[in-house]
C-alpha cells in the first residue's frame, strides 16, 4: 500500500510542480532574479547561460527531500522529491532538448504537442524585456496554440499555403 501512495505523491507533485513553475517564471524569474533569466530572452554568445543556475536552484529543494526522506518514516518526503526530480527531468528535455535544442536529439519532430509548446514557448520569447510577457509555464500548452498548429497542418494539407501563417 505504501507504494501506491509513494507513487501518487511522485505524480502529484510532478503535477503541481506546472503550476509552481509557472508563478515562479511569471513573479521570480520575470521579477527579482531578473538578472539572472535575462540572457535567456537577450541571448549572449556561449552555451552555459545565466540562466541555467536555476537548475541548481531548483534542485536543491528535491535532493534535500530525496535525503530528508531516507530516514526511517519519512519515505513521503522523499516521493516529493523525486516528483520534483521527474518534472526537472521532463522540463530538461521539453525546454533544453525540445525546445531550445541544446541538445540535437529532437530537432525534427512534426508532433502537434511538440509544435503547440514549441509555439508557445516562442510567443514567450518574443518579449525581450521581464514585462509583458504570456506563456510562462512548460508542459501545459494553452488551447490558443494547439488550435494555432492545428489551423497550421489544415492550411498545409489543404495545399493553399507552403508556409504556416501566424
Amino acid at each position: 500500500m505504501v507504494a501506491l501512495y509513494y507513487a501518487l505523491i511522485v505524480l502529484g507533485v510532478f503535477l503541481l510542480m506546472e503550476g509552481i513553475t509557472w508563478c515562479t517564471h511569471r513573479f521570480v524569474m520575470h521579477g527579482f532574479l531578473w538578472y539572472l533569466h535575462k540572457d535567456h530572452h537577450q541571448v549572449e554568445p556561449g552555451f552555459f547561460e545565466k540562466n541555467d543556475a536555476f537548475f541548481v536552484i531548483f534542485a536543491i529543494p528535491s535532493m534535500t527531500c530525496i535525503y530528508i526522506g531516507m530516514q526511517p518514516g519519512m519515505w513521503w518526503l522523499q516521493a516529493i522529491g523525486f516528483g520534483i526530480m521527474a518534472y526537472g527531468f521532463a522540463y530538461f528535455m521539453v525546454h533544453d532538448v525540445i525546445i531550445h535544442q541544446r541538445f540535437k536529439w529532437f530537432s525534427r519532430s512534426n508532433n502537434t504537442y511538440v509544435r503547440a509548446i514549441r509555439w508557445a514557448h516562442k510567443m514567450h520569447h518574443k518579449h525581450l524585456g521581464k514585462h509583458n510577457g504570456e506563456s510562462f509555464g512548460m508542459l501545459y500548452v494553452h488551447k490558443k496554440y494547439w488550435e494555432k498548429v492545428q489551423r497550421d497542418r489544415q492550411l498545409m494539407k489543404s495545399k493553399k499555403v507552403e508556409y504556416a501563417p501566424e
